[in-house]
């Protein structure tokens, strides 16, 4: 972005330091040594320590341990924590599918879009670690909201619609992916797997569910339901198919 429209930008409407570093805004020293660190080799160390032990071990600390220095002198490039966390989010977040192609539905559009977002979380469990403070606001967090929009463009929905319908998909996937996460992350602290996990678990209540205090989660165990292999990906495809049923009932309303 050219310094003069950032400037712009930063006069018109006050942008949080978090979000000037995201998207360029800072000027960088022209003259002085060359510096011993820099914001890249930063967030690529505490990229490491969140990919091998989550987000809650990253610290400025702990990240300037990794780099062989000080806390203070991270301070030079990054603000803060937070201003870490958003450059993190930024540097590893996958870049968005491709817009909606032409004569592609926009059901077909949202699924490549959830399934891509899903698969970004998969990829990167510690994102979902990181408190959300604030709505999305950096270039590639933005990118992925434009090509959910563009799945829907086109539709009978008003853009406020598209935007709602946008954070409840968003939400879902967020929650499958946490699921899955944490569930993943448990089973593997003892030494097991989901599948293991599960498997006891179906067993455990056949144990204890009795019929006269639970007869409809009863009905559902002897009907098999908890006995079905454990298949996330069929899970999440199942779920988001009921919810994108939800929205085509909604846009044929609007056409309607």
């Amino acid at each position: 972005m050219p310094r003069g429209e950032a400037a712009s930008m930063t006069e018109t409407h006050p942008v949080p330091p978090a979000l000037q570093a995201a998207w360029g805004m800072r000027e960088k020293p022209t003259k002085g040594p060359k510096p011993t660190l820099s914001v890249d080799r930063i967030v690529a160390a505490a990229l490491a320590v969140a990919r091998e032990e989550g987000y809650s071990a990253v610290s400025m600390s702990r990240v300037a341990g990794e780099l062989n220095t000080s806390a203070m002198s991270l301070y030079r490039y990054v603000a803060s924590k937070d201003e870490l966390a958003v450059l993190m989010m930024e540097a590893a977040a996958a870049e968005p599918p491709a817009p909606r192609a032409d004569g592609e539905t926009w059901r077909a559009a949202a699924e490549r879009w959830a399934s891509a977002m899903f698969a970004m979380f998969g990829a990167e469990p510690w994102f979902l670690q990181v408190p959300v403070a604030a709505p999305p606001a950096t270039p590639r967090q933005l990118a992925w909201m434009e090509t959910g929009l563009a799945a829907l463009d086109g539709t009978e929905l008003s853009e406020a619609e598209k935007l709602s319908l946008l954070l409840l998909v968003n939400g879902y996937i967020r929650y499958e992916a946490l699921l899955r996460g944490q569930m993943t992350e448990a089973a593997r602290a003892y030494g097991r797997t989901v599948d293991v996990v599960i498997t006891e678990f179906s067993g455990l209540m056949r144990h204890l569910v009795q019929a006269d205090r639970f007869p409809l989660l009863r009905r559902a165990i002897d009907a098999g339901a908890m006995d079905t292999p454990h298949d996330p990906d069929g899970d999440f495809a199942f779920g988001l198919a009921r919810i994108l049923d939800g929205v085509d009932a909604f846009i044929r309303s609007r056409a309607a």
